[in-house]
């Protein structure tokens, strides 16, 4: 359905130039890739629980991994960041456009993000206009959108926290770091496409709130996990460095819990180190093990993840779809393993 979203807007958007098809070809570059377990989740509670119009459903998928391109997109020119997946994202395309045309860094790179911006801007409003394309009328429609609300809304909130955190001199909580990953990420990526799902196949409300748990409760373990990978993951499996989180100084889990523990003293002068060598980071790691912050977040994603499970022992969800979902939960550990 994205494939033929963005056909359509590139078309469109030629009658106003070669550059402006560009940055859509850009922006759908942006999406390509990636676990799209947005769209995988809307489908599973809305096959899973007997929906038929495949069309429509694949249409509310696509408007959730939509807004998800609009989030990170927006999300990189924060961090500032020029990359994702390892090859520049929207910012990182456009800075190198402008370097290789002779303009100065500081100026190449604040094109490239004001480009970001609008192309996030587009994600964000067509991800919207994706649930109208759909076809769905009535009573549901209005329901959609006021979860596609609820995510951008909650994940906003998140954001903010984010860079809050990022700015403050004291490190969080375990609690502090939940919270923000829960509302930044967790809920548009889980909880709101299988409660979007759920609605959408006429489900009665006590299967969408159980869905809605459930998906809380394992996009916190995914988010938890992603902490642990960022430090301990094979860069070969993840397709990531493990030594960007440590040089960022990132509020994970792992390291507000590590700040409450004796070895916080070693670890500490290598948070936010920005030329951290491999040396270095061995180091952190050791002493991560030691205190027990490994071993405690690995804990902390098992016992989300089995709160997701009992989510789904309601009566009324069918087993082919608890099946589908455990699996799911049991992939998100795995990660770890």
């Amino acid at each position: 359905m994205l494939d033929r979203f963005f056909s359509l807007a590139k078309n469109r958007a030629k009658a106003f130039g070669a550059e402006y098809v560009k940055l859509w070809e850009a922006l759908e570059c942006n999406t390509s890739g990636g676990k799209r377990f947005r769209p995988r989740m809307v489908m599973a509670a809305y096959e899973g629980l007997g929906g038929t119009d495949i069309h429509a459903a694949a249409y509310v998928g696509a408007a959730f991994e939509l807004l998800h391109t609009a989030l990170i997109v927006h999300d990189d020119v924060i961090d500032r960041d020029f990359s994702r997946r390892g090859i520049p994202n929207v910012s990182g395309s456009y800075r190198d456009i402008a370097t290789t045309a002779g303009i100065p860094i500081p100026t190449a790179e604040h094109r490239g993000m004001s480009v970001a911006i609008i192309a996030g801007d587009l994600a964000l409003f067509n991800s919207y206009r994706l649930i109208d394309r759909s076809g769905v009328t009535g009573e549901v429609r209005e329901h959609l959108l006021e979860i596609l609300d609820y995510a951008l809304f909650a994940s906003a909130a998140g954001e903010l926290i984010d860079v809050d955190l990022s700015l403050t001199a004291g490190l969080p909580g375990v609690d502090e770091v939940l919270t923000m990953e829960r509302l930044k990420t967790a809920v548009y990526t889980f909880e709101s496409p299988l409660q979007a799902g759920a609605v959408l196949a006429g489900a009665p409300d006590v299967v969408v709130a159980a869905l809605a748990s459930y998906g809380r409760e394992v996009g916190i373990a995914y988010q938890i996990v992603d902490d642990l990978l960022g430090v301990f993951g094979l860069e070969t499996e993840t397709g990531k460095t493990t030594l960007g989180d440590l040089r960022e100084g990132k509020r994970t889990v792992l390291i507000a819990h590590a700040t409450q523990t004796p070895e916080w003293s070693v670890i500490y002068p290598y948070i936010g180190k920005s030329d951290l060598s491999e040396r270095d980071a061995t180091l952190v790691r050791t002493a991560l093990e030691v205190s027990g912050s490994r071993s405690f977040t690995e804990r902390l994603a098992r016992s989300h993840v089995d709160r997701a499970l009992a989510s789904l022992a309601h009566p009324e969800i069918p087993e082919p779809l608890r099946a589908e979902l455990s699996a799911v939960a049991f992939d998100v550990l795995s990660r770890v393993r």
